[in-house]
């Protein structure tokens, strides 16, 4: 899981070039030049390792930037940029970042997460495993929700697996993440604005654009502002089988989550009639859970039902990860189980000629 630095790069990082080498380790946290933390095998810690100075964490970041292609000053104190292995880099100056330069690198997997890996983890069964392929089957869209570094992208490059290959994808990302493996791909990425502010391409532009190139299904590898109401609308002219991740701490905040980024569009509609779209957009959301022995879980899936007469949402629980406690390795036991709720869907399931549950 190197991540693929120039040399000349790599050696203003030599302080912290040894984690960067570190299979093992999937994140790197600089707080400050002299305060560095590191995720390994999902558990961060502190490490000893430090730069000799600000003035040498700000070098590397700025050999960074220049591999990258990208820019980082006093206009401009932050930089998000994606490296040719995948990996993620973000930093921010000061005084936005008052302990000094901050710098974040999340290593990019060369080994994809897969349904088989879930299954040999025991975070799914085989039951969960063939219900997700039915919604995928049958064209049910999906969220991937939950908090910052519960594996959402992860889990959601391992359901696509279950796509069919005759489907054309369009998927829309802030940096490529995903790892698709199906023939008939568009990958788009948004683009930041130049030094003077021309040329940036959002989100929303790019699914605005995949609308004209006649996806099968579009996902979406975040969905983080008004893009959710283009999404709705697409979803509500024919594209079922969309996916997409979201920040929510559990199913029913990350309907509220994407009823917050609707509003960002500006649109004047009645909440109700946002909310209408959205439960009957959002078919089944996947809630993943970051556990505190850094263990990823699938802690929900859950369907989306239509809005009570009151106009609230309403979601049932279909599987339920039920904790059974700790061992003494600190390890969370237990395992998902299905509530014994059947989907309102589940007849459209069988008539589809799905017969793997």
């Amino acid at each position: 899981m190197s991540t693929q630095f120039s040399e000349t790069v790599r050696n203003f990082l030599s302080p912290i070039i040894h984690l960067i080498d570190n299979p093992d380790i999937s994140e790197i946290m600089i707080n400050s030049p002299f305060e560095i933390w590191i995720e390994e095998k999902g558990k961060i810690k502190k490490t000893d390792s430090k730069f000799r100075s600000e003035d040498d964490l700000f070098s590397a970041i700025n050999n960074i930037s220049q591999f990258v292609g990208r820019r980082i000053n006093n206009e401009k104190p932050y930089m998000d940029a994606r490296l040719p292995d995948g990996s993620r880099v973000h930093a921010i100056l000061p005084p936005c970042s008052r302990k000094g330069i901050c710098l974040g690198i999340r290593k990019f997997s060369k080994e994809a997460l897969t349904i088989e890996k879930l299954l040999a983890l025991n975070s799914i069964n085989q039951e969960v495993a063939s219900f997700l392929e039915a919604c995928i089957f049958i064209k049910k869209n999906i969220i991937v929700s939950g908090g910052t570094g519960s594996g959402k992208t992860s889990l959601l490059n391992a359901i696509s697996s279950f796509i069919s290959n005759n489907d054309r994808i369009i998927v829309i990302e802030d940096s490529s993440e995903l790892q698709l493996q199906q023939e008939h791909l568009v990958l788009l990425e948004t683009r930041e604005p130049d030094r003077h502010g021309n040329g940036e391409v959002s989100i929303r532009s790019l699914l605005n654009s995949a609308l004209r190139l006649r996806p099968d299904r579009i996902i979406i590898g975040e969905i983080r502002g008004s893009e959710a109401l283009d999404l709705l609308q697409a979803i509500n002219t024919g594209h079922n089988g969309s996916m997409g991740t979201i920040h929510a701490n559990s199913p029913m905040d990350s309907l509220a989550r994407f009823e917050t980024l609707t509003l960002y569009a500006g649109i004047n509609l009645p909440l109700e009639a946002i909310r209408h779209q959205i439960s009957s957009s959002v078919h089944i959301i996947i809630q993943t859970t970051r556990y505190s022995n850094g263990t990823r879980k699938i802690s929900h899936i859950s369907e989306v039902l239509p809005l009570d007469n009151s106009g609230n949402y309403q979601i049932k629980d279909i599987f339920v990860f039920n904790k059974k406690g700790i061992d003494n390795k600190g390890n969370v036991l237990g395992e998902i189980e299905a509530t014994g709720y059947q989907p309102s869907f589940y007849p459209e399931i069988h008539i589809s000629g799905f017969d793997k549950l």
